[in-house]
């Protein structure tokens, strides 16, 4: 496989980079953390003019047609300034959902408006007990005879509060661990019966707890096809893992030259402390952790373009689990390295590290990962 990038994929990588340099520093950042929103809007629509908010949708709803790669590409450079706009959760994991079971007139009512950053969509997937496990879906759709009407609670929905529509992912059939009997739907913010607990996480984002007390939608707001809910759900979140992985990549290598400048400048004992050999090893080390990331993210990319379900989970919980130990072994190296300036919460590591502990979550902690991956092994 080749690694490099094109033109195109360059000259994205270089925009976003010159972005997160110019408009995104430590200081900008959190200005923008403390706005109402948690994120800028004017950033927002610079990513929409840019062209970044379709850079991996299809050409026939406005996107670039591009590919897992461009996404990866953006978000690594996204992870470099610990940019804190809903693009994973809106773009990568709502939008590209819409775009996997999304009728012709859903996609083209949805994902248009999405391009251009005057729609907001979050997927809420996840509840309390279902720690990483898609198929665990507790949450119930009764059919009313003219509609549906959704009860249960969905928790850490990524993106919640920005969000005007929601995509819900219920039982309309089955336990709440069968892997058959899920649904998709699509629901207004304001919707009766939609009630929203906004709060933020360790790294300063923003989510929400949904609670779905009796929420009626009707037959054209099924996103998909009634029970088959389930494999493009699992797919979205393929997609969504290794993006996230990606973006670990870029806030990791940040932390590894943020901590060598920090040597460079910092002494003791009359000389630097980039001169004394313990140290190095342990900058050698994490230069290591993280090309291993970025290896094992290039095996993921190639995953997702697996048709077998059971192969690109494979590579996608790899990819996972390795990143999650990378990210937190560079993560803790930066901190110690910086000493007590690393644990306050005016200096930028500490904050990089947050990040990096909140992605070790994300989509299944390492555990969960390496018991499917474990699982699959079994069926090669």
């Amino acid at each position: 496989m080749d690694f490099s990038l094109n033109e195109e994929q360059s000259l994205l990588r270089d925009s976003a980079r010159r972005f997160v340099e110019q408009r995104y520093s430590f200081q900008q950042r959190k200005a923008i953390v403390a706005q109402p929103d948690g994120f800028s809007r004017e950033c927002w629509r610079a990513y929409a003019d840019f062209g970044w908010l379709g850079a991996g949708l299809p050409e026939d709803v406005g996107g670039m047609g591009g590919t897992p790669v461009e996404t990866a590409i953006l978000m690594e450079e996204f992870g470099r300034g610990l940019i804190v706009e809903p693009y994973l959760s809106c773009v990568v994991l709502a939008g590209g959902l819409v775009n996997i079971a999304g009728s012709p007139a859903q996609r083209h009512q949805l994902l248009p408006s999405l391009i251009a950053g005057k729609r907001m969509l979050a997927l809420a997937e996840s509840e309390p007990a279902s720690r990483g496990n898609a198929d665990w879906i507790e949450a119930q759709a009764e059919w009313t005879g003219r509609g549906w009407r959704l009860r249960g609670r969905k928790s850490r929905v990524l993106g919640g509060p920005s969000a005007d529509m929601f995509i819900i992912a219920v039982r309309t059939s089955d336990g709440p661990d069968d892997d058959q009997g899920i649904s998709l739907f699509l629901v207004k913010g304001d919707a009766p019966g939609l009630k929203r607990e906004n709060y933020r996480l360790v790294d300063r984002t923003r989510v929400s707890d949904l609670v779905l007390d009796g929420v009626e939608v009707g037959v054209d707001d099924l996103l998909g096809e009634v029970d088959e809910g389930l494999a493009p759900l699992q797919l979205a979140l393929h997609h969504a893992t290794v993006a996230v992985c990606a973006e670990a990549v870029g806030s990791m290598e940040h932390v590894l030259w943020t901590t060598r400048d920090y040597l460079k400048t910092r002494s003791a004992f009359g000389t630097t402390l980039n001169t004394f050999q313990a140290l190095r090893h342990r900058m050698a080390d994490m230069l290591v952790e993280l090309e291993l990331a970025r290896s094992i993210v290039h095996r993921g990319l190639a995953s997702l373009r697996e048709a077998d379900p059971v192969l690109r989970a494979h590579g996608v919980s790899a990819t996972k689990i390795q990143v999650g130990e990378s990210a937190r072994f560079v993560g803790q190296q930066g901190i110690q390295l910086h000493g007590g300036i690393g644990m306050t919460e005016e200096y930028r590591v500490g904050h990089y590290f947050k990040r990096l502990s909140v992605i070790e979550t994300l989509f299944g902690r390492a555990d969960f990962h390496v018991e499917r991956y474990g699982r699959n092994l079994t069926r090669f």
